[in-house]
C-alpha cells in the first residue's frame, strides 16, 4: 500500500486505544480545574495576526520564527494560534465578559502551531491544556493557580517527580532598571552572543536569557539577576506568594532563570520541571499588563499552559496505569438474515438504555463475529440463531468466567440483561 501523503512532519495521530488514555487525562485536568471555580471556554484555531504580534512580542521566538502564518483570500493576514493566552483574552473582551465580574476563571484544551524543529515531546502541532483567570490582582491568585496546576500532577500520579519552580521579573517600573543592568552586561559580550540575541540587545535584551544557543545560555549565567532590582511592591507581592504556597505545604524552589518565552508575563513566573526529564512540562505566570495591550481596561491576568505531549511521554516513562476495558459491554452475534435484523434490534434498544453494545456489520460468519468480540474484550455475548428466535431465549455468556445463562430476548430483554449482569449504568433520560 502506498499512501498518497502523509501526516506532515511534526504532527501525529492520536488513535483509537490511545486517546481513550489522552481523554482520561483531559477529564482529570479538567476537573480539578473547575474544582477551583475554572469554566471550559473554546477559541478559534486561527485569528488575526496581529494579535499575537501584540500579545506575544516581536522579540520572542514564537513571533520571529515559529508561527504559521498566511493571507487569506480577503488578504487578511492570519495565524495559527502559537498559544492560548491571547485568544482567551481577546474573547473575553470580546464577548464582554468583564460584565459578569471578577474574577473571571477559564480553562481550555486546545491544539497549538509552531514551526520548530520536532523532538520527543515537542511537536509543531502542540496539545496544551491551558487556564487563565482575569481581575485577581493579589498574590493569593497566583497561589491559587500554581497549586490547580500542582494537584493535576498529583492527581496524574506524578507529583514526587514534578518540582515547582518560581521566579518574578518585576514590573514594567522596576524592569526597565533590570533591562539597563542586562544592556551593560551583554554588550560586553556582544561578539559571543548570536545573530539572534545581537538583535535583541537593543529592544529587550531579558530575551536573551531565554536563548537555546549552549554558547548565550553560559554567557547568561552570569548576568545580573532580576530578584535583585524588584521594585518594593513587587517584592512584597513575590514574597507573599511563597508564604502563601508555604502555608499549603506546596514544596517550591526560587529559580531567578526562568523568564518564560513570551514578552507578556510580569512578576510572578513559574514551571513545574520534571526532575526525572530535566525539563518543564508546563508553566505561566502573571500577564497583568495584556488585556491592555489587546485593547480592554487595565486588568490583571494570570495562567498556565500544560504540555499534553510532553506529560503523556512521562506517564507512560512512570507506567502509569489506563483502564483496559473494552467500551462495548454486549456483543450479540447472529446466524442468518432474520437473526441479524433481531441482533441490530436488541443492540439499538440496549444504546437508547445507555448500554454499550455491538452486533455484526461485516456480514462475517459466527465464527469470525466471536472472534471479534473477543478481540473487543466484550465482557458478554449472546448467539441468535432459529433456535433463539423461535424460543424467544438466548444464552447470555460471562466471557471471562464461561458461565451461561438463558435470558428472554422478547420485550423484557432489557430487565432481563441487567439482572443478569453488573451494569450499573445510569438508566435515567
Amino acid at each position: 500500500m502506498e499512501l498518497i501523503t502523509k501526516a506532515p512532519k511534526g504532527t501525529r495521530d492520536i488513535i483509537p486505544g490511545e486517546s481513550e488514555k489522552w481523554a482520561l487525562v483531559e477529564d482529570v485536568m479538567a476537573g480539578e480545574a473547575e474544582l477551583n471555580g475554572f469554566s471550559e471556554i473554546r477559541t478559534p484555531v486561527f485569528e488575526h495576526t496581529e494579535l499575537f504580534e501584540r500579545s506575544v512580542g516581536d522579540t520572542t521566538d514564537v513571533v520571529e520564527k515559529q508561527m504559521y502564518t498566511f493571507t487569506d483570500k480577503g488578504g487578511r493576514s492570519i495565524t495559527l494560534r502559537p498559544e492560548g493566552t491571547a485568544g482567551a483574552v481577546r474573547a473575553m473582551l470580546e464577548n464582554g465578559m468583564y460584565n459578569n465580574g471578577f474574577p473571571i476563571k477559564m480553562y481550555y484544551k486546545t491544539s497549538c502551531y509552531r514551526y520548530e524543529k520536532p523532538q520527543a515531546g515537542r511537536m509543531r502541532e502542540l496539545h496544551q491544556f491551558g487556564v487563565e483567570m482575569f481581575g485577581a490582582a493579589e498574590p493569593a491568585a497566583d497561589a491559587q493557580v500554581i497549586l490547580l496546576g500542582k494537584s493535576i500532577f498529583e492527581r496524574l500520579g506524578l507529583g514526587d517527580d514534578v518540582q515547582v519552580a518560581i521566579n518574578s521579573i518585576g514590573c514594567p517600573t522596576c524592569r526597565a532598571e533590570y533591562h539597563k543592568a542586562l544592556k551593560t552586561y551583554f554588550t560586553a559580550h556582544r561578539e559571543e552572543l548570536c545573530e539572534t540575541c545581537n538583535s535583541r540587545l537593543e529592544r529587550n535584551p531579558m530575551r536573551i536569557l531565554d536563548c537555546k544557543s549552549p554558547v548565550c545560555g553560559e554567557i547568561a549565567k552570569a548576568a545580573p539577576k532580576i530578584l535583585d532590582y524588584l521594585c518594593d511592591d513587587c517584592r512584597a507581592h513575590f514574597e507573599k506568594v511563597q508564604s502563601l504556597l508555604t502555608a499549603v505545604g506546596v514544596e517550591f524552589t526560587v529559580d531567578p532563570g526562568i523568564v518564560r518565552g513570551l514578552d507578556y508575563y510580569t512578576r510572578t513566573v513559574f514551571e513545574f520541571i520534571s526532575t526525572r526529564f530535566g525539563y518543564a512540562l508546563g508553566g505561566g505566570g502573571r500577564y497583568d499588563g495584556l488585556v491592555e495591550e489587546i485593547g480592554g481596561k487595565p486588568t490583571p491576568a494570570l495562567g498556565f499552559g500544560l504540555g499534553f505531549d510532553r506529560i503523556m511521554l512521562a506517564l507512560e516513562e512512570f507506567g502509569a496505569e489506563f483502564p483496559d476495558d473494552g467500551k462495548c459491554e454486549l456483543y450479540i452475534a447472529a446466524m442468518g438474515e432474520t437473526a441479524q435484523v433481531k441482533a441490530f434490534q436488541l443492540v439499538n434498544a440496549l444504546h437508547r438504555c445507555g448500554v454499550a453494545a455491538d452486533c455484526d456489520l461485516c456480514a462475517r460468519g459466527l465464527k469470525a463475529q466471536m472472534k471479534y468480540a473477543d478481540k473487543i474484550r466484550a465482557p458478554y455475548t449472546i448467539v441468535l440463531g432459529d433456535n433463539e428466535l423461535e424460543s424467544g431465549r438466548a444464552e447470555l455468556k460471562n466471557m471471562k468466567t464461561g458461565e451461561k445463562k438463558k435470558i428472554s430476548i422478547g420485550e423484557d430483554f432489557i430487565d432481563a440483561y441487567l439482572a443478569e449482569t453488573t451494569a450499573q449504568e445510569d438508566l435515567s433520560f
